[in-house]
């Protein structure tokens, strides 16, 4: 089956292409008379336009959302849910003389493996163009979520090798790089100035905070809740690891350090974040991605045309230096359309 759809009880389906004539996903299983409208999806969408930052690409997208069915006077029906996305500001001329051309570190090359066609224009169905409609449906999965008093946030905690030390998340919405320490955000700034007068790109890290989830959400065994969030996360193109709770660093401690104490008040420690055997245990859901760089950059590189033969590629045209702070809200659509599932999923059971 083409792996274009994703959940179970609550499903999407995105479609469209980077610079075909819009992008748009179909919601199938959202409970009815949810409240929802086109402002509620749009203020999620304008988190994940360019313009915000120094690292943001320079095609200006308004991403207005149209919500084509599902809806009756301002709550959800229980049928499906079309979102519609035009495309506006598309322009192809700069992928014109490198249509023949495998760019390196994009899907140029897997693409033309497996379907034996590629959309050379911006990235086809790989672009992050696509992640326009997970962004909608994740609008309309936090619906869901806020009548359960769910809440969910991503923000950046490393940009270009530049850490935060804190996680202040007050300051997250009062910076360019959705970053919890303004002097991290500031340090930020200038390492994307400079990496783009170099003409190349730089990855980071996102962390993604769920707070007031109850316990019992996700399905042993292969539907584990942090197998789902992890699958959902990677399926993010820019995106090359996930972690959860202490992660990577679990492999260096005892379990003496690692487990997490169980006291009448709760967990005192929270290094499984937030999930025991696959199965939400009430705390803090933590998880952080690694986003690895644009692979568009200026500066010349190997590749081979179509025909196999030896060249150089400058990739041109608008993009972005760092997937970072778009992706965050992305990796945030992502983590609500898992819990709103496993949470529809959970009372079906319950």
């Amino acid at each position: 089956m083409p792996g274009n759809s994703f959940g179970k009880l609550f499903k999407i389906t995105t479609w469209g292409e980077s610079h075909g004539k819009g992008v748009g996903v179909v919601i199938d299983g959202c409970p009815p008379k949810i409240p929802l409208d086109e402002e509620i999806i749009q203020n999620m969408l304008d988190r994940r336009r360019p313009g915000g930052s120094p690292a943001s690409t320079g095609r200006q997208e308004p991403d207005r959302a149209v919500i084509m069915s599902g809806l009756f006077e301002g709550m959800t029906t229980g049928t499906p849910i079309m979102i519609m996305i035009y495309n506006k500001d598309a322009d192809s001329r700069a992928y014109e003389k490198s249509a023949e051309l495998f760019r390196p570190g994009h899907g140029d090359i897997t693409y033309m493996a497996k379907y034996g066609i590629r959309d050379w224009r911006g990235g086809g169905r790989a672009s992050a163009r696509e992640t326009a409609a997970r962004v909608a449906a994740g609008a309309v999965a936090k619906a869901i979520l806020d009548r359960s008093k769910i809440m969910v946030a991503a923000y950046t905690i490393e940009l270009g090798k530049v850490k935060a030390k804190k996680r202040d998340l007050g300051m997250i919405d009062r910076n360019m790089f959705c970053c919890p320490d303004m002097a991290a955000a500031e340090k930020m700034e200038k390492r994307v100035i400079s990496v783009k007068k170099e003409g190349d790109s730089i990855g980071g890290i996102v962390e993604i905070l769920a707070k007031g989830v109850c316990p019992g959400l996700g399905e042993p065994v292969f539907d584990k809740l942090d197998a789902e969030l992890a699958k959902a996360l990677m399926s993010i193109g820019a995106v090359k690891g996930v972690e959860i709770g202490s992660g990577f660093k679990a492999a260096a401690m005892k379990g003496s350090e690692n487990n997490d104490p169980i006291t009448p008040k709760g967990f005192s420690t929270n290094n499984a974040g937030g999930i025991l055997a696959g199965i939400s245990n009430g705390d803090d859901i933590v998880i952080r991605v690694a986003v690895k760089p644009i692979p568009y950059i200026k500066i010349e590189q190997d590749t081979i045309d179509r025909s196999g033969n030896a060249r150089t590629i400058s990739t041109t045209g608008r993009h972005d230096v760092s997937a970072i702070p778009r992706i965050n809200v992305v990796c945030e659509a992502m983590v609500s359309l898992v819990l709103a599932d496993h949470l529809l999923r959970q009372r079906a059971i319950r």
